[in-house]
């Protein structure tokens, strides 16, 4: 205790507030202290009833009082004037209400409007802490040899596991629903509705609401609302719309709306739960985005062979493909020949064994006439040699452009890849998320096409990002353009050149017949002349 009275003979400053801090936690230590403030659920919104039981325990000897407490930020105080026994637990249950502004728990750098990488946060004291500070507090008031002391300890919610034992979690207030929506883009090649599904949970008991679909004006919902009902905390309850696309491309937002007796909330529930961390609860604006693409498409059925994992065959399957994941046991090339398309995930030829094996059978499937697309795979640990990949050899570099927002550059604007369907302009590269691509190729035999050029600024042009060879009588094509985090954000460009890429071996193949009549025709013409 005397090191405690010096620093508090000290003049206020900064290291005045760090040592008494510390200096309370090596008297607690010392007394062998426990104090504990257990709520009976693990959340609760504002406005609440919270059941809590505190526990005081001093282990080590010594003269301590238990004088008070109070309960943060409410204004319940309880006096006492009990003097603490060893080794005895003295228990208290009450009940605190909650208030009514008190705020949610939340990380506190999302709690405004952020870009990505850029995090806005107002209150200049909490930039810097690796956690949002709790607000629910108990304060234990002592008074330890003689010299009042206060601890505030965060109220917390513990269960017993019968393998792990006391299972610790943050006490959070939250609001009383939240509406998830099922995904976070929704594309639409055409103007047939999609099935919009909205996950609405109970954040408290005897839940009542009214659910509606924000959307983009020019965009159509239905029903403009759903009635729910949960009488229990935690239950969740799965409705659905059909929303319908306006007729034009555009894009914007859609966000579920839960009105309760006339106040409504648009927030989503989003919670990371490992062993090694506590749990933590995000609560974020629930928005989706939507996009309405002038696409068109050639073929239907494409096969997929994962990678290090991707998003790209459930983004395919909004715009009409029957995308099929296949297994290394499927490639076979019977059963390729059913798909218009084969597209291998990021990094397969990194992660796949068993492709060194069946490369020779993908390959044949191009040379008979399927269209394979390859994406981008890095230049160590390939599982076969960079130049036996594809049909002809290429080397994968490191290059790559890490500016979104870079130049890129036709070079061969006649291709059919930037043609057919769909008429690829510069417009397509507009909106593109953290990078141009990776991992482009920098050697490439001559027969294949360097369709794209772009570059970093002030960096070499990098040709090598999409390459497409005639095969026998099918394209591959070697791609390192970020089409995995493209075709998740939305990005209506990359979904028109990613159709380009798959629809290219369906190109109308010109009359042979009739070419030779119209040489016949005009060959008689020229001999009467």
């Amino acid at each position: 205790m005397l090191a405690y009275r010096m620093i508090q003979s000290l003049p206020d400053s900064y290291w005045k507030q760090v040592k008494t801090a510390e200096i309370k936690e090596v008297i607690a230590a010392c007394a062998g202290l426990f104090l504990e403030a257990i709520a009976t659920d693990f959340s609760a919104t504002p406005g609440e009833k919270v059941e809590l039981k505190l526990e005081v325990v001093k282990q080590l000897g010594g003269e301590v009082k238990l004088i008070g407490l109070s309960y943060l930020p409410t204004q319940k105080d309880s006096t006492f004037q009990i003097a603490l026994a060893d080794n005895k637990k003295y228990l208290f249950n009450t009940q605190v209400t909650l208030p009514d502004d008190i705020p949610y728990t939340n990380a506190y750098w999302l709690n405004e409007p952020f870009e990505l990488g850029m995090y806005q946060v107002s209150d200049q004291l909490l930039r810097g802490k690796p956690e949002t500070p709790k607000m629910f507090k108990v304060r234990f008031k002592l008074e330890v040899a003689g010299v009042p002391l206060d601890y505030e300890r965060d109220v917390t919610f513990k269960r017993n596991d019968p393998v792990d034992g006391e299972l610790y979690r943050p006490f959070e207030i939250t609001p009383p629903v939240f509406a998830n929506l099922e995904n976070k883009v929704y594309v639409f090649a055409d103007n047939a509705p999609q099935t919009i599904k909205v996950t609405v949970k109970a954040g408290k008991p005897n839940l009542t609401a009214k659910v509606q679909l924000q959307h983009p004006e020019g965009w159509r919902v239905e029903p403009t609302t759903v009635e729910v009902a949960l009488p229990t905390k935690g239950q969740e309850l799965s409705v659905s719309f059909q929303l319908y696309p306006s007729t034009n491309q555009s894009e914007g937002n859609i966000q579920p709306l839960v009105n309760i007796e006339g106040k409504t909330y648009d927030d989503e529930l989003v919670l990371i739960q490992y062993n090694h961390i506590p749990t933590l609860t995000i609560v974020r604006d629930g928005l989706a985005k939507v996009v309405r693409i002038d696409l068109k498409k050639q073929g239907q059925r494409v096969a997929y062979i994962s990678g290090a994992g991707d998003d790209i065959p459930q983004n395919l399957r909004q715009i009409g493909y029957q995308a099929d994941l296949l297994t290394d046991k499927e490639i076979t090339l019977e059963n390729l020949k059913q798909y218009d398309a084969v597209i291998t995930g990021v990094r397969a030829y990194n992660t796949i064994e068993r492709l060194k094996f069946q490369q020779a059978t993908l390959l044949e499937y191009v040379k008979q006439g399927g269209t394979m697309i390859v994406q981008y795979n890095t230049n160590n640990g390939l599982v076969l040699p960079a130049d036996q990949i594809g049909p002809y050899p290429m080397k994968i570099s490191r290059e790559r452009v890490t500016n979104e927002n870079a130049e890129v550059r036709f070079l061969q604007p006649e291709h059919p890849i930037l043609n057919f369907p769909n008429k690829i302009t510069s417009k397509d590269f507009e909106g593109w998320e953290q990078e141009r691509g990776l991992y482009f190729c920098n050697e490439w035999d001559n027969r294949y096409a360097a369709i794209l050029s772009s570059n970093d600024p002030n960096e070499k042009p990098l040709d090598g990002g999409l390459l497409v060879a005639k095969y026998g009588e099918g394209y591959y094509i070697y791609t390192g353009y970020s089409w995995f985090r493209e075709l998740p954000a939305g990005v209506a460009g990359a979904y028109r050149l990613f159709a380009n890429m798959i629809s290219i071996g369906q190109q109308p193949k010109p009359n042979v017949e009739v070419a030779d009549k119209a040489k016949k025709t005009k060959g008689t013409s020229q001999k009467k002349n």
